[in-house]
């Protein structure tokens, strides 16, 4: 089954990059009933290199270029990582914390996959563009706009976890104690600040940005604030067990573990999360495949953490495997051979009215990332590894 539909994603990959050249795949944006999937839509929107998402699609070519050895996906990669140079040294649409999302999967992924010497300097900068985001006074990486926003200047979020393994590969990198310093202590603010009592997450979290006093947490994307938003569950899941990779701090992995029992005690029958945990469910309430995808992945990476004989190894990669393979059978485009996107009813801002039930580029990524991981033991490009070198015979 995985390696049907590892093939299938190649093929879409590559069609997607003859079709649309060095553009890349955005969310479809239609007013106001924009069910897309439901109404049969297959596409992507495809746009210039100007989203915290496009770094997921130069992520996945590099994966199918690991897999196939084939020449024609990594002068696709290549020529991507061009792109993002040129964004970082126009600096545009830079004004957020996923650099690490942007420049993990694109400048960094070349140099884990080629050690090309420019493509190890551009991630370097990039994770010195994500410093600027430090905030001294507060201690916390801002997430969103510029310093001193009235809005966002005192706000972090769950997401960040992720962007985090580009400053402590940057440490590895540099011996520059600074990338790693301000990793740990916004992995260990997101761990006592967005991680409730009972393992369930905030969205985000306000601080005070003047002396970062803690204000309060809430939401941006899910139900509302007290609920648990499945993709933030996803991210905390991943992202904790990411800072147990680098750190070996306990507590990462503990957090991980926790949120992992969280998510999988909450799965529907069909295995393939809603948007959020608490929202009420109808005949019309959005799925997001690609929390489930975020999660599965995550969820390899916290069992290659876990010892033999833990018990909670076997419990988690059932849940892997039955995420997976609804994944794969139920929700991938694998029927659809015309089909721009890998996985059906992803949702982005579904109480904002965008993106409820459509393709999402992230979503693609970590199906496939998933599916490699399992078929290959490709692990993605979120730390250097033994096996990140790796190309198909």
């Amino acid at each position: 089954m995985w390696k049907q539909a590892i093939e299938d994603a190649v093929l879409k990959t590559r069609r997607n990059i003859e079709k649309h050249g060095l553009r890349f795949p955005h969310i479809i944006d239609k007013q106001p009933d924009r069910k897309l999937s439901a109404r049969g839509e297959s596409r992507y929107q495809w746009e210039e290199n100007n989203d915290w998402i496009d770094g997921f699609y130069t992520g996945m070519i590099w994966l199918c270029y690991q897999y196939t050895g084939d020449e024609f996906f990594r002068e696709a990669a290549r020529a991507q990582v061009r792109s993002f140079s040129e964004r970082l040294d126009k600096d545009l649409f830079l004004d957020h914390h996923d650099i690490g999302f942007l420049y993990s999967l694109s400048a960094k992924a070349g140099w884990i996959v080629e050690k090309d010497v420019e493509a190890r300097q551009l991630a370097l900068r990039a994770a010195d563009k994500l410093m600027k985001r430090w905030r001294p006074r507060g201690q916390y990486i801002q997430a969103w706009g510029p310093e001193g926003d009235p809005r966002n200047g005192g706000r972090i979020i769950i997401d960040c976890l992720l962007n985090l393994p580009l400053l402590y590969w940057a440490y590895e990198q540099t011996g520059d104690a600074g990338y790693r310093d301000a990793a740990i202590i916004q992995a260990d603010k997101s761990r006592r600040y967005l991680v409730r009592g009972d393992d369930s997450s905030y969205h985000t979290f306000y601080f005070n940005s003047e002396d970062g006093t803690p204000i309060g947490g809430g939401t941006h994307q899910g139900y509302h604030d007290g609920s648990t938003w499945t993709r933030g569950q996803a991210w905390g899941i991943y992202g904790f067990a990411l800072s147990y990779r680098y750190t070996k701090n306990p507590l990462y992995l503990e957090t991980s573990r926790r949120m992992a029992d969280y998510f999988i005690e909450r799965l529907p029958e069909d295995q393939v999360v809603y948007w959020d945990f608490d929202v009420p469910v109808n005949e019309d309430t959005s799925r997001d495949s690609s929390a489930s995808a975020i999660a599965a992945a995550g969820l390899l990476e916290l069992i290659s953490h876990l010892d033999e004989n833990d018990p909670e190894r076997a419990k988690f990669g059932e849940a892997v495997r039955r995420t997976m393979e609804s994944l794969v059978e139920n929700y991938s485009t694998m029927a659809m051979p015309e089909a721009e996107g890998l996985i059906k009813h992803g949702s982005y801002h579904v109480r904002g009215g965008r993106g409820p039930d459509d393709f999402m580029i992230w979503g693609d990524y970590y199906y496939l990332e998933a599916l490699l991981r399992l078929e290959q033991g490709l692990t993605g490009y979120w730390y250097e590894s033994r096996i990140n070198g790796y190309r198909r015979p």
